[in-house]
């Protein structure tokens, strides 16, 4: 049967989408300490993906301290310390050209990331690349609008293992009214930044996918074939064995290697933690556990005290406030560029600057095991 003028203008729209995506780029998300750097470094391992070994920090970064980009004073002052920081430093691009395009091209962050990862593209001679900000996953809408063909991959991962390896990195500050509940507001980061996560992907339809750390750890090869079909690229467990980049074949863990030499990411929280902080986390993030089909542990999820509704409404409330702050106001030019490790500045009011920056309101950045 011949096929009519429709059915073949369908299957070329079909095909040109399918094309399309074989060159998106792909944002790899996640709270930190999800797997956001394992799987990221799959996809590297897999080729024909530019070697970029470092988050970008663009959205959570850049853009709020130096104004969107959006004026070329500021694009020039962005340059000036990007290309003192380790992001620059890892790219092999010079310094000299990326600033040029940059200043003349740039208007807001994706075209800034845009350009810089399309430069190292071009130079490692492949036609796409990938990115791996945890912290991007609270600006996946942004990204969609500014980079339209962008893909997303939000790995997640039990949250009672999430705080723990938040504890071991040092990165639970609790106010100091609640010292001694670092696992609960660690706890309620990760239900915090992974409920956005997911209601932001809502609205991303078809180019946002879910993945679970345990899942990958379990089934890579059946999970990362999946994902390729997702991206469109061939993502073959053999060949990203083989060439191990990263924590493909160097885990990237808080905790040691266990004494027998095996590697065991998942479920650490049955053996290392206590009844009581296992009761005391799954009341405050027990029915995120639960909607993500994590079994409970405890009878936590259904106890509900003072100390509970306290610490969630503290809590959550901070870290809704904070990112307003940083997306929403002039407050967010002060953000700290410790994670970019900026090179010694030579102004000595950009020292003082960086010394008299806030905390993180009870938790700092980190990148993901």
């Amino acid at each position: 049967m011949m096929q009519s003028s429709v059915e073949r203008v369908r299957e070329s729209q079909t095909a040109a989408r399918i094309g399309r995506r074989s060159r998106s780029p792909v944002f790899v998300l996640g709270c930190p300490r999800s797997g956001t750097t394992v799987l990221y470094h799959m996809l590297l391992s897999a080729g024909g993906f530019a070697n970029y070994r470092s988050e970008s920090n663009v959205f959570n970064i850049l853009v709020p301290r130096f104004g969107g980009m959006r004026l070329e004073s500021d694009r020039k002052r962005l340059m000036e310390v990007w290309v003192r920081s380790m992001l620059f430093r890892v790219s092999g691009l010079d310094a000299a050209d990326i600033t040029a395009k940059v200043v003349a091209d740039c208007r807001n962050g994706g075209d800034f990331l845009r350009i810089v990862m399309q430069e190292v593209a071009r130079n490692q001679g492949v036609e796409r690349w990938a990115d791996c900000t945890p912290h991007h996953l609270l600006s996946m809408k942004e990204i969609k609008r500014q980079i339209p063909d962008a893909l997303f991959i939000h790995i997640i991962r039990d949250g009672r293992d999430v705080a723990l390896s938040y504890l071991r990195q040092g990165w639970a500050h609790p106010l100091p009214w609640d010292r001694g509940e670092e696992l609960g507001v660690a706890g309620l980061y990760w239900k915090w930044i992974v409920s956005k996560g997911r209601e932001s992907g809502t609205e991303l339809g078809s180019d946002y996918r879910e993945v679970r750390f345990e899942d990958l750890v379990a089934n890579p090869q059946e999970v990362l074939g999946r994902l390729g079909e997702f991206v469109n690229h061939d993502l073959d467990f053999r060949r990203i064995q083989q060439a191990g980049i990263g924590s493909v074949s160097e885990p990237n863990s808080s905790f040691d290697i266990e004494p027998d030499g095996d590697f065991a990411p998942v479920g650490r929280w049955k053996t290392k933690m206590s009844a009581q902080e296992l009761a005391d986390f799954e009341a405050l993030a027990g029915d995120l556990l639960e909607e993500l089909s994590y079994p409970l542990g405890s009878l936590g999820a259904a106890r509900s005290t003072f100390r509970d509704a306290r610490l969630r409404a503290t809590y959550l409330s901070l870290s809704e406030i904070k990112q307003w702050l940083k997306a929403r106001t002039p407050l967010g030019r002060l953000v700290r560029l410790k994670r970019i490790q900026v090179e010694a500045q030579s102004r000595r009011s950009e020292v003082s600057q960086e010394r008299g920056s806030g905390s993180d309101n009870g938790l700092r950045d980190g990148s993901s095991e």
